[in-house]
């Protein structure tokens, strides 16, 4: 397999350009410039709110640092809060190359879409010079997302994917799972897994702090689509989620945007510390999917039973769909088709073997389903964390 080799010495397996505005006043011309390069790698993502927000900012270093991110176009209104020029440091800092447009000095809508082309025709230019490299699985990081679950997803494509994480791991990769609001239910099983004791405690904590900011906000994370595609409860969708992340011990807490730099399987929590505050987002699947590519993740695993077509920003979102029902009606969005399970009596060694063997295809090149129809959703809102946690670099 082969990689691109950043200059700050990690590996990343797409090359793409990176097109991010700092407040919602700089989206259009932002999505203007990218919309030129239509067909190309050429992703748009950026931060609405104008307020400062720090989450938000340590959000935007890591994506624009991401190792599949080989340079950056900064959009800027020109009067926002956000730290143009610190970020823009940052971001030459790692290697990349990056510049500032900043529409209130550049004359405005029209004038400042012609210089973003301009800039970013020089970016594909200097992006061709990236040298390729070998990449093998100790330089993979791997997250796993369920989205449109259904009474199928637990048996099917759910534990599929716990088996990949059980190969990629043992092959030498980085694995996180999270969704600890989908997890109700199953503390103490999450807890046995736990590398130590200590470590046991905080991840009951973590889903503990999900049912009481699900309870504080009106509703927990169970759909209506979730009863017509024939779950009970919340316990019984949690079981199906918690299949995702296989059978290995967990090696750490993470937040997002936290690195891990050792092998092994970490659990994320993406629920925002302390009591529900203004900004605090609803939270949804791609930002939650943006957050595990914050901490790295080259490839998102997406499990759906009733089906999603999302797919993300930045890094390739391979679909693995639990129902024969649902992969025959949205075959042209699904990548994997984990239903045969029930068609055709597949076993689960066998479904985590193919989702192996699609991972190592696409870090070679191979396009996913999502990223050959276009999709590059992105969502990035306001929360907050207490960061500093062990076995991350931030």
């Amino acid at each position: 397999m082969k990689g691109y080799l950043r200059k700050d010495g990690r590996k990343g397996i797409r090359n793409i350009i990176v097109v991010a505005y700092l407040v919602e006043c700089a989206h259009h011309v932002a999505r203007q410039i990218v919309s030129s390069f239509a067909g190309q790698d050429v992703h748009l993502i950026g931060f609405s709110g104008c307020a400062p927000n720090d989450y938000a900012y340590k959000m935007m270093q890591n994506l624009c640092t991401h190792s599949n991110v080989g340079a950056v176009l900064l959009v800027s209104l020109g009067c926002e809060n956000f730290k143009r020029n610190q970020l823009a440091k940052y971001i030459a800092k790692s290697g990349r190359p990056v510049k500032k447009l900043v529409i209130q000095e550049n004359g405005g809508t029209l004038s400042s879409v012609e210089k973003g082309k301009t800039i970013l025709k020089t970016f594909t230019t200097e992006l061709k010079k990236v040298k390729r490299v070998d990449f093998d699985m100790s330089n993979l990081v791997v997250g796993t997302i369920c989205g449109g679950s259904d009474a199928t997803s637990g048996f099917t494509a759910n534990p599929s994917i716990g088996k990949a994480f059980d190969q990629l791991v043992a092959k030498g990769a980085i694995c996180m799972f999270e969704e600890p609001g989908e997890l109700i239910g199953c503390e103490h099983l999450i807890a046995e897994r736990a590398e130590n004791e200590a470590l046991g405690k905080e991840l009951v904590t973590c889903i503990k702090k999900a049912d009481n900011y699900y309870k504080a906000m009106g509703h927990d994370s169970f759909s209506e689509g979730n009863a017509v595609g024939g779950l009970t409860t919340i316990e019984e969708k949690s079981l199906g989620a918690y299949s995702k992340s296989g059978s290995l011990p967990i090696k750490a807490l993470i937040r997002p945007g936290e690195i891990p730099t050792d092998s092994g399987l970490y659990f994320m929590d993406v629920v925002p510390d302390g009591p529900p505050l203004w900004g605090f987002p609803n939270i949804n699947d791609n930002a939650e999917i943006v957050e595990m590519i914050a901490s790295g993740c080259h490839i998102i695993l997406f499990s759906t039973g009733r089906g999603s077509v999302v797919g993300s920003a930045i890094s390739p979102v391979i679909k693995v769909c639990g129902n024969p029902k649902t992969y025959e009606n949205l075959s042209g969005d699904m990548d994997i088709n984990a239903g045969k399970i029930i068609t055709e009596g597949a076993s689960l060694d066998a479904l985590g073997d193919e989702i192996v063997a699609l991972t190592k295809a696409v870090i070679d090149g191979k396009k996913t389903k999502s990223e050959q129809l276009g999709h590059q959703e992105f969502s990035l809102g306001y929360k907050y964390f207490q960061y500093g946690k062990k076995n991350c670099d931030f």
